[in-house]
């Protein structure tokens, strides 16, 4: 199986020099993305919609949790991802500190009740920075994220067939 670790970055990180440090703890630069969020004027944090690449990397890897998916989509907006694809727990875990060691943002999740699916000799806590998923037909988070506003004004209001502005 292989993992997919997810990390949310404030804008000012140096993803080249955290990109360094991952190939320097082993990981192959080919499972290292670096997608940086550009947000149009006049969106807000709060009125956006995501690119369909954007949209489809979230729904896919956080499919079965959607608390972990609405979090990470709303920490994302603005922000800088790190992703790295790892083939084994211990490249994932090995990512994920690496990752943490650099600033990755805390992205709140409640411990849940079942902590079967945590592997041996790992706290729930490390694991929770590791999303396990299939490396196959995954989708891939593009290198530049672009939020658009929702707000429609002036010509792509289809209601407004004389192209006034709002």
């Amino acid at each position: 199986m292989a993992y997919t670790v997810v990390s949310v970055f404030p804008v000012t990180a140096d993803t080249d020099d955290i990109k360094r440090q991952l190939k320097e703890n082993g990981i192959d630069e080919a499972n290292i993305v670096v997608s940086k969020s550009n947000v149009d004027s006049g969106a807000t944090a709060d009125d956006y919609r995501e690119d369909e690449q954007t949209k489809g990397f979230f729904e896919y890897t956080f499919a079965h949790d959607t608390e972990m998916m609405d979090a990470y989509r709303r920490h994302s907006v603005g922000q800088h991802n790190v992703v790295v694809y790892a083939d084994t727990i211990e490249q994932a875990a090995t990512a994920n500190s690496v990752l943490n060691r650099n600033g990755a943002l805390e992205v709140y999740r409640k411990p849940s009740e079942n902590k079967t699916d945590v592997p041996d000799g790992m706290t729930e806590e490390e694991y929770n920075g590791i999303i396990a998923k299939a490396k196959n037909n995954l989708y891939f988070l593009g290198s530049e994220r672009v939020y658009h506003s929702n707000v429609i004004r002036g010509m792509d209001d289809p209601m407004d067939d004389l192209g006034s502005k709002d």
